[in-house]
């Protein structure tokens, strides 16, 4: 079970590091339409989403993604206490 567990938390951690790379690309004219960036926003879009329609940007900056992370952070916080709950 620790397994699974361990390969959750690396996962949710590697998506979060998706998110990070995905935004910083936006900073680079053109990388968000080379083919690594359009694979990365056809993983990382479809998250972001969602955010999106419930935040609105602050002038020039979006800080949707920084509140889907902070998600993905709870995530892992409530994952590792259901995984406390359940076996220990």
């Amino acid at each position: 079970m620790i397994e699974i567990y361990n390969l959750l938390q690396t996962a949710l951690l590697i998506y979060m590091y998706a998110i990070v790379v995905y935004i910083l690309m936006s900073w680079f004219p053109g990388a968000r339409e080379s083919s690594f960036g359009q694979m990365l926003g056809k993983i990382v879009e479809p998250y972001l989403e969602p955010f999106r329609k419930f935040i609105p940007p602050l002038g020039m900056i979006d800080i949707s993604p920084i509140v889907a992370i902070f998600a993905i952070q709870f995530a892992k916080l409530g994952l590792e206490q259901l995984f406390i709950m359940v076996f220990f």
